[in-house]
Parts: C-alpha cells; sequence; structure tokens
C-alpha cells in the first residue's frame, strides 16, 4: 500500500485588534468579525472531518465504530451549533427590524403633527394678516375721509 500524503492545513489568519487604530475605517465590525471567525473554524472543523474520512477510506480499512459514532457525533453538534447560531441571529436581526419599524412609526407621526402644526400656523398667519389688512385699510379710508373734509362714517 503506498504511504499517505501527508495532511496539510490552510494557515489561519490570527484575530485582529478592534482597538487598533491602523485598521482600515471600513472594516467589518467585532461582532461580523466574530461571526466570520466561527464560520472559519466551522468550515476548518467540517474539512478536518472530511480529510479524516478520506484517509480512512483511503485505507480501506473497516471505519472504527468509535472513530464513526464521534465523526457523528461531531457532525450532529456542529448542525445544532449552526441552527442556534442561525436562530439568534434571527431573532437579532428581527428585533432590530422591529426598533426600526417603532422609531419609523414615532418619526412619521411626528412629521405628520408637524404638518398639521404648519398648517395651523400659516392659517393662523393668513387671518391675522387679513385682520390687520382689513384694520389698516378702515384706517387708511378714515384718514383719506378726513383729508377730504367728510365725517367719518358712525360705527356701531
Amino acid at each position: 500500500m503506498p504511504p499517505h500524503p501527508p495532511v496539510q492545513f490552510e494557515s489561519v489568519n490570527g484575530p485582529t485588534n478592534p482597538d487598533d487604530p491602523s485598521r482600515p475605517s471600513g472594516e467589518e465590525s467585532i461582532s461580523a468579525a466574530a461571526e466570520h471567525a466561527r464560520a472559519q473554524l466551522h468550515e476548518e472543523i467540517e474539512r478536518v472531518r472530511r480529510g479524516v474520512e478520506q484517509m480512512l477510506d483511503e485505507q480501506n480499512a473497516p471505519l472504527n465504530s468509535d472513530l464513526r459514532r464521534e465523526l457523528d457525533t461531531m457532525q450532529e453538534d456542529l448542525r445544532r451549533y449552526v441552527k442556534t447560531r442561525v436562530r439568534k441571529s434571527q431573532k437579532q436581526t428581527n428585533r432590530r427590524v422591529s426598533r426600526l419599524e417603532d422609531r419609523t412609526e414615532v418619526l412619521e407621526k411626528r412629521l405628520d403633527s408637524m404638518d398639521a402644526e404648519r398648517r395651523l400656523t400659516e392659517w393662523r398667519i393668513h387671518t391675522d394678516t387679513a385682520h390687520m389688512l382689513d384694520g389698516l385699510l378702515g384706517q387708511v379710508r378714515a384718514i383719506a375721509d378726513r383729508l377730504e373734509g367728510k365725517t367719518p362714517p358712525s360705527s356701531f
């Protein structure tokens, strides 16, 4: 039986310091970086599991039941973990969307009240201006009547 090629692992980048001032401002957030690191870890675990299975298949040796059980357990644990993380992520997203919807509703109500207040203010300004102009017109007529020597009409 020919010797098996050595299993090679890809190098994994070390974690970056989120407080490092040399980090570009456009880099992903800490939580996104953590999610990315988790995904890489799970990919690496799955890759190692597949590598072990492939190596055992190449040896054409009957698979040890303990090893098979352990591999199956690892795979099931990984599925459960991913399912839990996805569910938690969905809940967080739903909460954020709900908060945004609440804020949007508050802002819409505020805009509506400001629009109503603006319309009321415009009406007041128009009405007050009309009253003021009517009063000024009456005063101008009274002054014109005095200048012409007419007696002002009596007001009741």
